[in-house]
């Protein structure tokens, strides 16, 4: 099991290398070439979320990308570290996953972008997860892989 792990400041001009960083390495473990491009929105959707959900609430750590190549798929996650964020857009938008239920920050919306986001996530992935705690939040995301992988 091969892993990449990328970390960015919350800054919108590094969604873009997080994109083609994804696209990349989800290409050499074998995605399929006609979901590349499906992989790449949605790494941008998931980042773009998590890059201002930093800067709405004054987080200064790095957002977080794991790249995952297993035996038979490759997932990303993607995380953030404000606590609660997205639990109720992540239940608005049918989008499965853990949700802790320890007390957490109350996080609002009002433009619904974190709960459009998530739909539109959730639209480009048959397999997509959130996850959501006082540590943070976590989109993770997978796709099947060919048998053989293309290699550079």
């Amino acid at each position: 099991m091969a892993t990449v792990e990328l970390r960015f400041s919350a800054q919108p001009e590094h969604v873009r290398t997080a994109r083609l960083v994804a696209a990349a390495v989800a290409r050499r473990a074998g995605v399929d070439e006609a979901v590349l491009d499906e992989v790449r929105l949605a790494v941008g959707e998931a980042c773009s979320r998590a890059v201002g959900l930093h800067r709405g609430h004054g987080v200064t750590t790095p957002v977080r990308v794991v790249l995952t190549e297993e035996e038979k798929s490759f997932s990303i996650e993607v995380g953030d570290e404000v606590p609660g964020a997205g639990v109720a857009a992540a239940d608005a938008a049918g989008v499965p996953g853990a949700r802790s239920e320890a007390p957490v920050e109350e996080f609002e919306d009002p433009d619904g972008e974190d709960e459009m986001g998530l739909a539109v996530i959730r639209g480009l992935v048959d397999d997509v997860e959130v996850s959501a705690g006082e540590q943070g939040g976590v989109i993770r995301m997978s796709w099947p892989t060919t048998a053989t992988a293309v290699l550079p």
